[in-house]
């Protein structure tokens, strides 16, 4: 059972429009909404925003756990679709959330200190590669990877209901003060750490010493305001889906050029040599070359080492090398 609680007057009005609900637990926010959409508890045909402060069975790609300490963000959106859900969907709200504000404050910190921003990686993920240096701590030692340090993922699921498209749940985790603790099991064998958006702003002041400095410390904005920030984000990432498909249809492609300008200026995975391993009639295939951005369909564009371009769908990438 989940407990509503009130926020600010503030947010509960910015929000309402969005059907919005905030609770102390749920199980899963994205799952919450599915189930309240299926069973009509909720009606299909209006937009509705969970927010919770904790999950208890949070979940990621691949029905991964999602490891829900409280003082980071848990948010699901529901909006209803008239066209299939394409891969896509998942980076242009990659990139409005790279677009959010708060990420834009920390981001201009740390390339004013030469430090690698926040980016979007494909295909589901924010955050960035120290190609400096990796923590080992948790994750089994090869000297060739690069760790990808995580502060949100996205999670798309279609929703259906009597055999019938109605739309789309859009997850987002996020963190903000409390970073993940990831062990071999809970990192399921991926190649990344977590972060949180504190860590960010404590590395960024132990660069440039406070006495050195008469601007004041990063102050990040309330829960409240980060999660009208992604909500936002996502409501600007289901326009542009929308503006991109109506464009195939009319042979157009303003959108979509504005979009991959927009995505290769915050690709985390830009210039990297990747191994990717794919599974092929249960066998694993692996691809090594260097990424290349993403084509119009949203695949991952891969040089590969004998110099052909393939355009993978999905598969596990592990970073190996840089530019």
């Amino acid at each position: 059972m989940t407990l509503s609680v009130p926020l600010s007057a503030q947010l509960s009005t910015q929000l309402s429009v969005l059907n919005h609900r905030h609770v102390v637990s749920s199980p899963s926010t994205n799952s919450e909404l599915i189930d309240a959409i299926r069973d009509s508890t909720l009606c299909a045909d209006k937009v509705h925003l969970l927010t919770a402060e904790t999950q208890t069975a949070g979940r990621g790609q691949r029905e991964r756990s999602w490891q829900s300490p409280r003082g980071n963000v848990y948010l699901s959106l529901y909006h209803p679709v008239q066209m299939p859900v394409s891969g896509l969907l998942s980076l242009i709200i990659g990139v409005e959330l790279a677009k959010m504000p708060v990420i834009q404050m920390l981001n201009k910190q740390l390339q004013a200190q030469g430090l690698t921003p926040i980016g979007v990686k494909w295909a589901n993920d924010l955050g960035f590669y120290n190609t400096q240096e990796t923590d080992k701590n948790t994750q089994e030692t090869d000297e060739n990877l690069i760790y990808f340090s995580k502060l949100a993922g996205i999670l798309i699921e279609p929703v259906w209901r009597a055999s019938k498209l109605v739309g789309v749940v859009m997850g987002v985790g996020l963190n903000v003060k409390a970073t993940p603790v990831l062990t071999t099991k809970t990192c399921e064998g991926m190649s990344y750490q977590a972060l949180s958006l504190q860590d960010i702003v404590e590395m960024t002041a132990q660069t440039i010493p406070v006495q050195a400095s008469n601007s004041p410390l990063i102050e990040l904005p309330s829960l409240e305001a980060i999660y009208q920030q992604i909500s936002q984000a996502l409501m600007a990432a289901m326009t542009c889906f929308e503006h991109i498909a109506t464009e195939k249809k009319l042979a157009q492609t303003d959108y979509m050029d504005n979009f991959l300008q927009q995505f290769d200026a915050m690709d985390a995975l830009a210039g990297l040599r990747l191994r990717v391993t794919q599974n092929h009639n249960g066998e694993p295939q692996i691809i090594n070359g260097h990424a290349c951005g993403i084509d119009t369909q949203g695949c991952l564009q891969l040089r590969q080492d004998n110099g052909k371009l393939a355009a993978l769908f999905t598969g596990r990438i592990d970073v190996i090398g840089h530019a």
